[in-house]
Formats: structure tokens, C-alpha cells, sequence
């Protein structure tokens, strides 16, 4: 069966991820944080024949959870009922009683309280409930538009979001000012285009880059360019005392929704457009998972930096960096505007071999995207298919990192693996350039502004850690699961295989302690919520390295 969807998809039928449960699937994620990031690293969890047991040991609580299937390696598949020890017995647990144990613990752990932690749980909650009616009743949500690209429904599929983090959907606002541009709700949109007189334009980059996006929009008026806007974004500024004085004296005109059509991807904020094959990375002062999601001026200033440096590089690894050639935004006496207007370019996928999706489609548990590969039917077949993934993600990773310095973020969503007509990997592109960043030392940077500079680099053990956790904890964990949940007697082969792309590079000492058995990082969500701490000084935990060799004699 190839990949491409059949020529008559049925548009309206209920997706695999449509069953999802927000109880269930809020609980899941919490249990997964606190038993990663509490319990285990304290000795508090433990199997128990079908179920595995945590323990809240400054709240004096215990806890149950089922297993999907049997646990392998440092990821569990849990599984209702989620329940709660009383006396002799078990009762169930909610998803707010979870989160109220989860705050309480931390809480007594730490000494501080956070009263936005229960607040931004109940968001993802809401979330999670508003994108499931969207996508069962597709007819109903008025934004929703048949997709005929297996990318597109990739980028689209991930219902559940983030399994490690506490409040996986959260995000700001109503349902009802974001379902309409929500990608989980299979949303397409219109951007809105202004017209800005070119003294008030600031750009850097190749500026052919915008001028063939402008194809698809209005005619330009005489001395004037076009920047692309969120119609969510531009709802969120309109209160802005300056923007509004702009319109009103027609210092920027206002000319209305594109003709070419923006699809929503994974990230929310960044769109891409298949008319033009290109993505733009909008600004949203919106709060999703994580940060505000807008384009910081030192942000946009180090992807042009970084797409100045870094192509060449990935050409050698035989690999892909999806470039992000301009950006452009305005430049009136505010701030606010010149970050929320500013918008980043980055290259479509229509020169990518095969079939491009999204690698968080494939370790979603609640998406079929996986075993619907026919390279995946047998165990056999589906130990060569990750034995080729593997190949084509870790080296160029690796390589990036420990010759030249420079430190990805491959984590699921950053990801896009080719495929051929049976599904075999062929090919990966990494993207973000936001996420993407230079090891402290290595690198001239003295061209740069200081706080570009700054935002571009990572002390070498910083950048370690990131690059670990997100190529091998994220997401090799997270796809090895994947397949074991289709072929569970796999997952230890699974990593037996993928030692041998990592020995290559065992001339490095950081390689070493992998295939030593060293403990990964994971990046503590739950702990960097509850402290508030900026993504950028989010602490880790260990857990244990899948990749370990088995001690000597």
C-alpha cells in the first residue's frame, strides 16, 4: 500500500486521534511528568504485576496507573484507570485530583507555591476537549478544509501533544478566538496583508524570497511593500495606540485576506503555504506549552545569521536544514509592533526526495500515521525501517554537534523524515532556526550584535544536553516505542541496532559515555512550569540510557 492517500479520501471519517479522551489523555500527561521527574529520580515507582505504582512522598499519596503493555526501557505506555490508593482499596482519580496531588507535591518539594500551575492544566484540558469536537464533527467547524498531502495531515495529527509535559495544550485564550487557526482542528486560514511604505520596512535577508510570496497577494500600491500577518496576531495588536493611529491616517493600509491559503502546523504560529511552498514563521503574543510565541528583534536577526552560516554544512552531512532566507517586519517607534509584525521565511518541501512527514506523527500513540507503513507490517521489515531512520537522523545530528559546533533541537516536532512509496526512510530536513544554536568558543561571532551573539550560543555541556535529550530521549525513545507498540517484542533489538550508528563517533568522549551507559538528560517540563523558569534555563533529569552496552564479566 504507498503512502499517498487513496484519490477519494473519505475527509469526513473519524480519525484514529479523534478518540482521544481529554480526561485520559491530561492525566496521562501528568503521570508521565511526575513519575519521570519525581518519582523515579526519588525511588518512588515500581511495577505491580499489570499496573505501576508512584508514590507522592511528601503528600503521603500513592498511586496506580495500568500499562499499555509490558514496560521496556525508559518510557512506560500508561494506561487507565488512573487511581488512588484508600485504606485497603483503590479508587479512581481524576484528572483535577491528579492535578491537585501533582501541585501539592511540588509545592511541599520545592516551598513555593505557583497558582498559574492549576490554571494552564485546566487550559490544556479545555484544549484538548475543544480540538476533539472539532475533529468528530468536522462539517461543524467552518475553518476546516479536506487536505489531499500526507504532510499536511502529519504536521496536523498530533491531538495529544507533548506525552512529558503537564499541560501539553495549553494555550491563552478561548476556544473560540483560536479554533479557527488551531492545526490540531485540521484549521486552514487567510493571512492578512499590510502595506508598508518601504522607509518604515525592516528586512535582511534575500529579498527575491518575499517577492515570490508577494505573487500571491494584492497588488502592491507605488513605494510600498507587503508583510504577511496572523489574523489572530493582528486581533491581539489591535489595541495598539500606535497601529491604530498608522491605519487610521493610512500610514499602513490594511488590503485584506491572501488569495493563497495558510495551513497551520505543529508549531501553531508557523504556517506554510503550499500555493507558494513556503512556511512563515508569524509572531503570536500567545502563550503555548512553553513562551509567548513571538519573534524577538535579536530572533530575528540570528536566523539570518545562522542561514548565513550553517547550508554548506548540512550539504557535506548529506542531510537538510530548511533555511529561512528573509525576514521582514516594520518599523514604527514601538517595539511590541516591531516583534509582533515581524515575520520569518523559511524554504517549503517541494524539493525534498519522497514523501516529507512530520516525525511527530510517527511516535504519536494515538495516530495510525505509523501502522499504516507498509514497511512496518513484519517485525523483520520493521527492525530495517528503524535500523534506516536512525541512519538518517543521529549522524547528522551527532556530526553537527561534535565536529563543527553546532547544536540542534531534533526533537518530534522539528523533525521531517522522507519516505519512499513503501515507507522507508530515504531522507531527513531539521528545521528552526530559533531552536538552533552555535557551541560558546567555536565559532567568530564578533560580527554580531551582543545580544544576537548571546542568543546564538550554548556552553558546550548546555548544548550537550540538548542535543542529547532531543535526539535521543524525545524522539529515538519516542519512535522506538512506537514500533514497539506494534512489534513489542522488538524495542530491545531496537537499541542493539541503533548502538551501531553511534559507535562511528565513539572517537568522542561525549559518545563514549553513551555507549557506556551514562544516564540521558530529559528536559524536566514539569519542574520548569511549576519554578516559571524561561525554556532556554529549563533543568533536566536523568533517566536511564537505552543505548548502554552490557557490563563486562
Amino acid at each position: 500500500m504507498p503512502i499517498a492517500q487513496p484519490e477519494s479520501p473519505d475527509h469526513t471519517a473519524p480519525l484514529r486521534s479523534t478518540t482521544v479522551s481529554a480526561d485520559d489523555t491530561t492525566s496521562t500527561a501528568l503521570l508521565n511528568c511526575l513519575i519521570r521527574e519525581v518519582c523515579a529520580p526519588e525511588q518512588q515507582v515500581w511495577p505491580d504485576g499489570a499496573h505501576l505504582v508512584a508514590r507522592l512522598p511528601r503528600a503521603g499519596v500513592v498511586l496506580r496507573t495500568g500499562l499499555a503493555r509490558p514496560p521496556v526501557g525508559a518510557t512506560y505506555r500508561l494506561a487507565p484507570p488512573y487511581e488512588e490508593r484508600d485504606g485497603d482499596g483503590w479508587i479512581r482519580a481524576s484528572w483535577g485530583r491528579l492535578a491537585n496531588l501533582v501541585a501539592g507535591e511540588l509545592e511541599l518539594a520545592t516551598g513555593r507555591p505557583n497558582p498559574e500551575f492549576l490554571i494552564q492544566v485546566d487550559d490544556s484540558h479545555t484544549a484538548l476537549e475543544a480540538i476533539a469536537a472539532a475533529r468528530r464533527e468536522p462539517s461543524h467547524n467552518p475553518y476546516v478544509s479536506p487536505s489531499h498531502s500526507p504532510y499536511i495531515d502529519s504536521e496536523q495529527s498530533l491531538v495529544a501533544g507533548h506525552r512529558f509535559h503537564p499541560s501539553p495544550k495549553s494555550r491563552q485564550g478561548s476556544p473560540t478566538d483560536w479554533l479557527r487557526y488551531a492545526p490540531e482542528a485540521r484549521a486552514r486560514f487567510r493571512p492578512l496583508w499590510l502595506a508598508v511604505p518601504e522607509h518604515l520596512i525592516a528586512e535582511e535577508g534575500t529579498p527575491e524570497a518575499f517577492t515570490a510570496l508577494e505573487t500571491y497577494g494584492p497588488r502592491i500600491p507605488h513605494g510600498r511593500k507587503l508583510i504577511p500577518v496572523h489574523p489572530w496576531q493582528f486581533s491581539l495588536l489591535a489595541d495598539n495606540p500606535l497601529l491604530q493611529e498608522a491605519l487610521e491616517r493610512g500610514l499602513l493600509l490594511n488590503l485584506g485576506p491572501s488569495d493563497a491559503e495558510a495551513v497551520p502546523t505543529s508549531s501553531v504560529r508557523t504556517a506554510y503555504l503550499p500555493d507558494a511552498d513556503v512556511f512563515c514563521k508569524f509572531s503570536l503574543d500567545v502563550r503555548i506549552t512553553n513562551c509567548v510565541r513571538k519573534n524577538a528583534w535579536y530572533e530575528l536577526a540570528s536566523a539570518i545569521a545562522l542561514n548565513d552560516l550553517l547550508p554548506p554544512i548540512f550539504r557535506k552531512l548529506n542531510s537538510t536544514l530548511l533555511t529561512e532566507p528573509a525576514y521582514r517586519s516594520i518599523t514604527l517607534a514601538d517595539r511590541r509592533l516591531y516583534e509582533g509584525l515581524g515575520v520569518i521565511l523559511r524554504e517549503g518541501i517541494k524539493s525534498l526526495p519522497g514523501t516529507p512527514l512530520l516525525a511527530g506523527a510517527l511516535a504519536d500513540p494515538y495516530s495510525s500515521t505509523l501502522a499504516d507503513l507498509p514497511a512496518l507490517a513484519t517485525p523483520d521489515s520493521a527492525q530495517a525501517w528503524w535500523d534506516a531512520y536512525v541512519a538518517h537522523v543521529a549522524p547528522p545530528v551527532l556530526s553537527a554537534y561534535l565536529d563543527h559546533g553546532i547544536v540542534l533541537e531534533p526533537h518530534l516536532q522539528n523533525v521531517l523524515i522522507c519516505l519512499d512509496d513503501e515507507g522507508m526512510p530515504v531522507h531527513t530536513a531539521f528545521r528552526d532556526l530559533e531552536g538552533t544554536k552555535l557551541t560558546a568558543g567555536r565559532w567568530d561571532l564578533t560580527h554580531l550584535p551582543l545580544r544576537v551573539a548571546e542568543s546564538l550560543t550554548y556552553a558546550p555541556e548546555r548544548g550537550w544536553n540538548r542535543v542529547s535529550y532531543c535526539l535521543l530521549v524525545n524522539h529515538l525513545t519516542e519512535i522506538a516505542a512506537a514500533i514497539a507498540d506494534l512489534h513489542p517484542l522488538l524495542e530491545k533489538t531496537l537499541w542493539r541496532t541503533a548502538r551501531e550508528h553511534f559507535t562511528v563517533h565513539d572517537r568522542h568522549p561525549e559518545i563514549r559515555a553513551l555507549l557506556a551507559g551514562v544516564p540521558l538528560p530529559a528536559k524536566a517540563n514539569l519542574r520548569t512550569r511549576w519554578s516559571r523558569t524561561a525554556d532556554r534555563g529549563a533543568t533536566y533529569v536523568t533517566v536511564p540510557n537505552p543505548l548502554a552496552a552490557p557490563r563486562p564479566l
